[in-house]
């Protein structure tokens, strides 16, 4: 196992987390500890809190200078014009750089919470990168796709700079990824899943002659956990058990009862206590500094080209002890 250096913490980035215990507006305070301790970038979701364009424009008003990667976002819930014009309206607006992540999201969010269908999502992912990335550019709207259609609509501000990345965990969204966008996200996964994705990833951009994407993974960090926080955590991964891509992973890690029950209709306190620490062990990084600087260290190895650390505050308001001690600036200072 190699130590990373203080180069590749550079490529440590932070991630808003969605915790269910703590209070929607502590992902600003959050943004506001990764600026302070030298972080690049900010990766902000969207779940049941925020509009994330909403929340981007907070963070860049509140952590200038902070680099914003916004999403995933559900590819079935907005267009690509409101993609794009979202997007613009943050980098406009606050002056950061910010990027765009998309995903397939859950049946449960695109058609039970938007009321928007489900159905042949990698190949809707597939042409809403296409689309998306055409309007970014600059170019006026002409797309017919088979699942996304825009026609006549142009940035008055065009983001040529602006990357996508695409949240990847089945076989079919994992190639669209490989052919179509700058990144593959990847969240809750082992280091051993890294390397499969990366080998898979590699050989197809290769059949399509175009370099690799690179890698992001999220990763739930814990410093010396109490129990609050391990049940902070528990509580989260518990919603992780019944979507697609994410019940396949944990039932191959040996949690399948787990994953039965949540799709059989289970509730996410009823099946919080039943997650041991054996199984956050497989997809976080819990334990002292050295520790989680391993575990990290573990999935550069496996082929992640950045890491998105989510940290866990239920006994670290805001992360502030360990974004202080993950930081840039920390790692700068102990090697000075």
């Amino acid at each position: 196992m190699t130590s990373p250096t203080t180069e590749q913490l550079r490529e440590l980035h932070v991630v808003a987390p969605f915790w269910l215990d703590r209070p929607a507006d502590e992902a600003v305070e959050i943004a506001v500890e990764a600026s302070r301790n030298g972080f690049a970038a900010m990766w902000l979701g969207e779940m049941a809190t925020f509009d994330a364009f909403a929340l981007a424009t907070a963070v860049g008003l509140r952590a200038p200078g902070l680099a914003l990667k916004i999403g995933p976002l559900a590819i079935g819930v907005r267009s690509p014009v409101a993609l794009a014009l979202g997007l613009a309206s943050v980098t406009t607006l606050t002056g950061a750089r910010a990027d765009l992540a998309l995903g397939a999201s859950s049946p449960e969010i695109v058609s039970g919470w938007h009321d928007r269908p489900w159905a042949a999502v990698a190949p809707r992912a597939r042409e809403t990168v296409e689309a998306v990335r055409l309007l970014l550019g600059g170019e006026r709207a002409a797309y017919s796709g088979q699942h996304v259609r825009t026609h006549g609509f142009r940035l008055s501000r065009p983001q040529p700079e602006s990357r996508i990345s695409l949240a990847a965990f089945g076989p079919r969204m994992t190639r669209v990824a490989a052919a179509a966008a700058d990144e593959i996200v990847l969240n809750l996964v082992t280091p051993e899943r890294v390397a499969q994705v990366r080998e898979i990833v590699a050989a197809e951009a290769r059949s399509r002659d175009r370099p690799p994407p690179e890698i992001a993974v999220w990763v739930t960090v814990a410093q010396e956990p109490g129990p609050a926080t391990l049940a902070q955590m528990a509580a989260q991964m518990a919603v992780y058990l019944r979507p697609p891509g994410y019940g396949e992973m944990f039932t191959e890690l040996g949690f399948g009862s787990l994953v039965e029950s949540a799709r059989g209709g289970a509730k996410r306190l009823e099946l919080a206590p039943r997650i041991t620490l054996e199984l956050l062990d497989q997809v976080c990084a819990v334990g002292s500094d050295s520790q989680i600087r391993a575990r990290l260290a573990s999935y550069r190895d496996a082929g992640a080209t950045s890491i998105g650390i989510a940290p866990a505050t239920a006994e670290d308001p805001a992360g502030r002890r360990v974004l202080a001690a993950l930081g840039p600036r920390a790692s700068e200072a102990r090697a000075a």
